[in-house]
């Protein structure tokens, strides 16, 4: 699907707005970056359930390929393989994957959004979170952009929030350090100072609560079973001989 064009004006009201704060990864700087990403993404699918997807992106990124829904950020809630606004219009856990390529970079509250995440991915399922990288030498290439870089211990925060807070959480560290080259991947100490950071988790599935073992009820009769009244008879029979040896 192409993409959207993101050439439009930010309502009065909106301060920077998608329009413009996320028009910054149309730029050579933040094609870069992009294009790492996904292959991350592509590296993503290929371990999540065979379901359709679910990509959340600015303009200026591509969706990946295949079955699934693409929705590019708007001013007024996302455009794409349909328009709409949160909540969601997408069934609850119809989804394998949940991809997010930096629609929150212009300081959007990530919580509803994150919400709706949690409701339409399957049990099993990947979500994975690509945001900039607060602590990376990249940052002087889009400062004064209007964007808005949060670190880990933010977005690990708002996912507890939103409906993870059972999921272990990794990180990883995507693109360049400071040059406008591509960039790599990586997770070593060096990598913290990549230009972009993912955060990925899988939704647990919850083990069903097993139902209590039924109690085996005894009928309170006169009948006495035959082995009891053989156990029973045991001690007598024993009496008896010991009689009949005096």
């Amino acid at each position: 699907m192409p993409a959207l064009s993101h050439g439009r004006q930010p309502n009065p009201g909106h301060g920077a707005g998608p329009g413009q704060a996320l028009r910054w990864f149309g730029e050579v700087s933040g094609h870069g970056l992009l294009e790492v990403e996904s292959g991350a993404m592509a590296r993503v699918l290929a371990a999540s359930p065979a379901l359709p997807w679910a990509w959340f992106g600015v303009a200026a990124a591509s969706p990946p390929h295949g079955r699934g829904v693409a929705l590019h950020r708007s001013l007024e809630g996302f455009d794409g393989a349909l328009r709409c606004r949160l909540p969601l219009p997408l069934a609850s856990e119809a989804f394998g994957a949940v991809l997010l390529q930096h629609v929150f970079d212009d300081g959007a509250d990530p919580l509803p959004l994150l919400g709706e995440c949690a409701r339409i991915l399957a049990p099993g399922g990947r979500l994975w979170l690509a945001t900039l990288n607060p602590w990376s030498p990249y940052r002087l290439r889009w400062a004064r952009s209007g964007l808005c870089a949060r670190d880990a211990g933010h977005w690990q925060a708002a996912l507890r929030g939103s409906g993870f807070a059972a999921d272990p959480v990794s990180l990883q560290w995507l693109g360049p350090r400071w040059r406008e080259a591509h960039g790599e991947v990586g997770v070593g100490a060096a990598d913290v100072l990549r230009a972009g950071l993912a955060l990925s988790l899988t939704k647990r599935v919850h083990a069903a609560i097993p139902p209590p073992r039924l109690q085996q009820l005894r009928w309170q009769t006169g009948l006495v079973p035959r082995d009891a009244a053989t156990q029973r008879g045991a001690p007598a029979a024993a009496r008896e001989r010991e009689d009949g040896k005096d």
